[in-house]
């Protein structure tokens, strides 16, 4: 694993470059990121408009917090010049989620040449709402 940050990554970080889209979107905050230990936290604000009838967040906005907060994490630990891009994403429901702050958190698995491997979690009020476990090209 490289010990050096993306430097797009880095800088969102430092503010000096704005969040891709969809973190924007989502409501994307990176809270930590440790490259060493393969860790990131985020912190997503779920918006009244990702409400399904139910009330609760779309299964499918949750899915897209675990894409990114997978991504950025496989995205930080490339070299400078690399990118990444989802392959497979296989998300489990545990619990519902209400509109508000949701945590993010991913752990790099496995860097290979071509291939990352990273799991992810999403959090409400201290409940393991969902997890996946991706598979991202090295491009």
């Amino acid at each position: 694993m490289t010990a050096a940050i993306h430097p797009y990554i880095r800088k969102i970080i430092n503010g000096e470059l704005a969040p891709p889209p969809i973190s924007a979107t989502l409501g994307n905050r990176i809270v930590s990121l440790d490259i060493e230990a393969g860790r990131i936290e985020c912190e997503y604000q779920a918006q009244p408009a990702f409400a399904n009838p139910a009330g609760q967040v779309q299964g499918g906005m949750l899915a897209a917090m675990l894409d990114d907060v997978t991504a950025l994490l496989c995205m930080a630990a490339l070299g400078e010049g690399m990118h990444c891009a989802t392959l497979n994403l296989n998300v489990s429901f545990l619990r519902p989620a209400k509109p508000g702050l949701i945590a993010g958190r991913a752990n790099l698995v496995r860097q290979g040449a071509r291939v990352v491997n990273a799991e992810g979690e999403l959090w409400q009020d201290g409940k393991l709402l969902a997890t996946a476990v991706t598979v991202n090209m090295v491009a």
